[in-house]
């Protein structure tokens, strides 16, 4: 096998064609850009390259279509697969196909370079990509990069029944993702099963698990199912899992174990085929360090990790999140959808959000109710989300304020962020700093950890209304 592997990229835009021919110039990668998928085929077919990146949308063949039709001859070519559109079901898509990687424009083309190297090795080993249903969730909205990486989980895992440990936030859409992961992996014409810990008083917790034998206890008239047995073949999601009782995780651990348990007041035992996923919005490890959660148990569930962010993490989500909300609002609620107007949805971005996704929902079904005009306006926000300091949050860490102030301006095509943020950063610790100094430049410097010749020159450049005198 020659040491330079041959790459060929299909786009119809002219200047992705530019930046990937010249990204990909590298001494031991040859490209060759193609403007359509159509001229593009023969070619592919005759002579497949190590490695195909190819656009979905384009004018004929589009890029999912390419990908089979070449897969068709030669299966073991890795596509990495790239669109503007980046949503879910494009992402399940390229990987329904068998796609070696989903790349979502706009891309680092660092990210892509490395994509590139990754799948040349990939094409050597000769292994198979991995391909999964198409068809996700539409309700799991996400273009932020934190999500795009749950949609590359979700595709990766839907041929898999292993145990998936996913943590999140209260409010940031656990349980859909539960879903999703069942609905499109080879259990999905089974149940899917549902049961938070935190919700269930802990004396019914294994009852409501394993079910119970008639007069097992008080109250116990009939024989009843537990939510094992109504999961059996399907999916049991777990929710809230670090609240569960600690001899309920023995027995949890017994069953992941030995796939069999008993109801409660039961001598016979019962054999279920059940895949476990478990949410939680604590912290684990450190519950198994403070003894309130089983470590072998915590390594039983901790196979597989997704993490959900939260909402200030992915803010550019927000306002197409917004819109699906009010739409599902108006549906549920029989009415016209409400719109936010551009300040509104400008206000949404900034808002800290500490209830997550859901907050966001309900703040939605709110509006639809009792905003008064169509058209949504900051003034029919709810008292708490528009007075002067809803935006601000209130973690009182300056470092969540200025890691969601980067967040924004990067999301908004801000660049040269350092030129930005440093001189303002400086200005406000000098100007704090001579505050509690009365203005004594000496003792400002030395508050700051500054010689009193670095302030003076700082002045200058930062503030020169105070630059002179004492």
């Amino acid at each position: 096998m020659t040491d330079v592997a041959r790459v060929v990229v299909v786009d119809d835009d002219r200047a992705i064609r530019w930046v990937l021919e010249r990204a990909l110039a590298q001494p031991d990668l040859e490209v060759e850009t193609v403007d359509r998928a159509d001229r593009a085929l023969e070619r592919l077919l005759e002579a497949p390259p190590d490695v195909l990146v190819t656009d979905i949308r384009m004018p004929g063949i589009d890029g999912l279509d390419l990908m089979a039709k070449v897969r068709e001859v030669h299966p073991e070519l890795p596509v990495i697969v790239m669109t503007a559109h980046s949503d879910l079901d494009s992402a399940v898509a390229s990987y329904q196909g068998g796609a070696f990687e989903y790349l979502p424009k706009p891309f680092d083309v660092d990210e892509a370079l490395s994509l590139v190297r990754r799948a040349v090795a990939h094409a050597r080993e000769r292994r198979r990509p991995v391909s999964v249903p198409e068809g996700l969730d539409a309700e799991i909205i996400g273009e932020a990069p934190a999500m795009q990486e749950v949609f590359r989980a979700i595709g990766r895992l839907s041929h898999s029944h292993i145990t998936v440990l996913i943590n999140g936030e209260s409010g940031t859409g656990k349980e859909r993702v539960a879903r999703a992961l069942h609905q499109h992996s080879p259990r999905a014409g089974k149940p899917f099963i549902a049961l938070n810990m935190a919700a269930i008083p802990k004396d019914l917790i294994e009852s409501e698990l394993f079910g119970h034998e008639k007069g097992a206890f008080t109250g116990a008239t009939a024989q009843r199912q537990g939510r094992f047995e109504q999961a059996d073949g399907g999916t049991l999601f777990l929710d809230e899992i670090g609240d569960m009782p600690a001899e309920t995780q023995t027995r949890l651990l017994r069953v992941l174990a030995d796939g069999e348990f008993y109801r409660v007041g039961g001598h016979t035992s019962v054999k279920v085929d059940v895949r476990i996923i478990a949410a939680t919005h604590q912290n684990l490890e450190t519950l198994v360090e403070d003894g309130r959660f089983r470590e072998d148990l915590f390594h039983r569930l901790n196979v597989i990790r997704v993490h959900l962010p939260r909402l200030s993490e992915r803010r550019e989500d927000i306002p197409r999140l917004a819109r699906h909300f009010l739409a599902e609002a108006a549906k549920e609620l029989a009415t016209d959808i409400k719109v936010l107007t551009p300040e509104a949805e400008t206000h949404f971005t900034r808002l800290p959000w500490p209830g997550n996704v859901r907050q966001l929902e309900n703040t939605c079904r709110w509006l639809t109710v009792m905003a008064s005009g169509r058209e949504v306006l900051v003034e029919d926000l709810p008292q708490e989300l528009r007075e002067p300091g809803a935006t601000q949050g209130n973690t009182g860490d300056w470092r969540v304020a200025f890691r969601d102030w980067a967040d924004r301006a990067l999301a908004a095509g801000h660049t040269h962020l350092l030129e930005e943020a440093v001189p303002d950063f400086e200005r406000i610790l000098i100007e704090t700093a001579l505050k509690h100094t009365g203005g004594r430049k000496g003792e400002a410097a030395e508050l700051l950890g500054w010689g009193r010749n670095t302030l003076t020159r700082k002045l200058k450049t930062l503030l020169p209304a105070l630059a002179e005198g004492e």
